[in-house]
């Protein structure tokens, strides 16, 4: 308890300082393999308990949740944190492919293991393949939490955000080919609350990836996922977000949805806030799984 505690005090100082804390985890996390036709899917397994499926941002891979993870882990979940193809010892095609692909290879994995139904995070666009799993497969899914979700829609009469400039901006913080200091001001204007570093996230871009997953996006209609089936979901903003718009889920969708918004995060959240969205994460996991 006393190891334990020393850990909640240091994330609750950093959760005011926007620093990050380094818990560290029981065991080593384990590298497991799933296939599915000529598609193989590395995933990252830790803990034990309730099973968390976390997928990340567009272009990024599963390292960006470490201490999110470890968290969660200690809190009593089996972690599980699938890299989308072109990642780590994932791999499949890259072209010509959807939505319903990326749902497939998460699938694949919860398959694998036999998880059944669990709790799945998608953060940023990963909240696009969550959605979509949970319209292909609702066997597979009791809950999402969309962590600074895309939605990919707007309700009735709302304004879009100027996102030209954005675009440019989530775009080229992965843009490997710019200067870096293009892209650390990019990575402040896109992903971090005012005052926090970016430049956590100048590496792990990985752009193959990046492509596929735009793609993906781009030929698959909104309509195909954006309701996420008919499960509950937890709407988790960062406070400071300058790429989503505050409360679509909940408005498009009604009593599904609970909104929580993490103070002092931007769109990056975990590497700006991992305890609360740790945290944020664990107190929805508890209730689904008590259902």
């Amino acid at each position: 308890m006393k190891g334990m505690a020393s850990v909640i005090a240091l994330a609750s100082s950093c959760f005011v300082a926007g620093c990050v804390t380094h818990p560290q985890s029981s065991a080593s996390p384990e590298h497991i393999m799933a296939t599915h036709g000529s598609v193989r899917i590395e995933s990252i397994r830790q803990g034990k308990g309730p099973v968390i499926v976390i997928l990340p941002s567009l272009g990024r891979g599963a390292d960006d949740f470490d201490q999110v993870a470890a968290l969660l882990e200690r809190d009593g979940f089996t972690v599980l944190r699938p890299q989308p193809r072109g990642i780590g010892e994932s791999v499949g095609p890259l072209t010509g492919i959807d939505m319903h692909d990326f749902a497939a290879d998460i699938a694949a994995v919860l398959d694998q293991q036999k998880t059944g139904p669990v709790v799945v995070v998608g953060h940023a666009w990963g909240s696009q393949p969550a959605r979509m799993l949970a319209v292909d497969r609702p066997d597979l899914v009791r809950g999402l939490v969309m962590a600074a979700a895309s939605a990919g829609k707007l309700p009735p009469g709302s304004k879009e955000k100027p996102y030209g400039r954005l675009r440019d901006a989530i775009d080229g913080s992965g843009n490997l080919t710019l200067p870096e200091a293009q892209r650390f001001k990019y990575l402040q204007q896109a992903f971090f609350a005012p005052g926090h570093d970016p430049g956590a996230w100048l590496n792990g871009w990985y752009p193959a990836t990046h492509e596929a997953e735009a793609h993906a996006r781009d030929v698959t209609p909104v309509d195909a996922y954006f309701a996420g089936g008919t499960v509950p979901i937890l709407d988790l903003e960062g406070q400071y977000d300058a790429v989503v718009v505050p409360n679509v889920f909940k408005t498009m969708l009604g009593d599904r949805v609970t909104v929580e918004v993490v103070p002092n995060a931007g769109h990056a959240m975990a590497p700006e806030q991992p305890f609360a969205m740790s945290q944020a994460i664990a107190r929805f996991a508890h209730k689904m799984y008590r259902q």
